[in-house]
């Protein structure tokens, strides 16, 4: 079969679907006497490959097969067209989704573990929602645990082949980089219409926080302009507490010397 005519229907066929095709659904296109087979298919998805360079889209390979896509360079100018914006994940999710990844098959228990607190039934659901984790297995313990592992739409979802194509964790100094690094999100891409909620927060955080300030200087100075008489007069009220309860403490007058009243009276004589 003539190679251009082959990369023709194989370039037809990836417009004409959403998801990937591999291999045997492109062979499975021709009757089963005009099958090109494997070698010719990459031949022409190779020629289609090099036709396509230097356009906006682009052959990519993932893990279900091959697909036709807008060059990941484009995505952050195409993607204003979407009236659906890309989500965005929590990091306990991530952190979830980056364990399993790196660390499958793994049980819940273990994730718990690396983690330090419980895992979400939200979050387990949700991952296994959009198809990204299943149960691949059981552990051969008591109570046999699941095992968690990533899927195929795991991998087609981050422009992956296969798992060997995830960043190494020294790539990986944050789990906030996890984000940008599989592409979840591109920086740019929400920069249209919406703002940060944080940035919108900031300034009345920081004006709260003035006005907080501002308020326990005018305590202090209020509280070191008190009157000192104030204070004489509770030192005077501790004094005369202190006279009452020990009242043997007390300064009396001395007595008057002996005979003064007769050298008085003589002397008046």
């Amino acid at each position: 079969m003539n190679i251009d005519y082959l990369k023709r229907i194989v370039e037809g066929a990836l417009l004409a679907t959403a998801e990937p095709l591999s291999l045997n659904q492109l062979n499975g296109l021709f009757d089963s006497e005009e099958q090109p087979g494997h070698g010719k298919l990459r031949q022409a998805l190779a020629a289609l490959d090099a036709e396509l360079e230097g356009r906006a889209v682009e052959l990519r390979e993932v893990g279900s097969g091959y697909r036709l896509q807008i060059r990941t360079s484009l995505t952050p100018v195409i993607s204003r067209l979407w009236a659906e914006k890309t989500p965005r994940y929590s990091r306990a999710l991530l952190e979830t989704l980056a364990i399993i990844a790196y660390r499958q098959p793994v049980t819940r228990a273990q994730v718990e573990e690396i983690r330090g607190v419980a895992l979400s039934s939200s979050i387990l659901r949700t991952l296994q929602e959009r198809e990204w984790v299943r149960v691949v297995g059981h552990r051969d313990v008591p109570g046999r645990p699941e095992l968690l592992g990533t899927t195929k739409k795991f991998l087609d979802y981050f422009n992956l082949k296969s798992l060997d194509e995830l960043p190494t964790l020294a790539e990986i100094k944050d789990i906030d980089n996890l984000e940008p690094e599989l592409e979840l999100q591109h920086p740019d891409a929400d920069t249209a219409g919406h703002k940060d909620i944080s940035n919108e927060q900031a300034p009345q955080q920081k004006a709260q926080q003035e006005a907080e300030q501002e308020t326990d200087e005018k305590d202090v100075r209020e509280k070191e302009t008190v009157p000192a008489a104030g204070s004489e007069d509770r030192q005077q009220e501790s004094r005369s507490q202190s006279r009452h309860a020990n009242p043997g403490t007390e300064k009396k007058d001395p007595p008057a010397p002996a005979g003064s009243g007769s050298e008085t009276g003589s002397a008046t004589g």
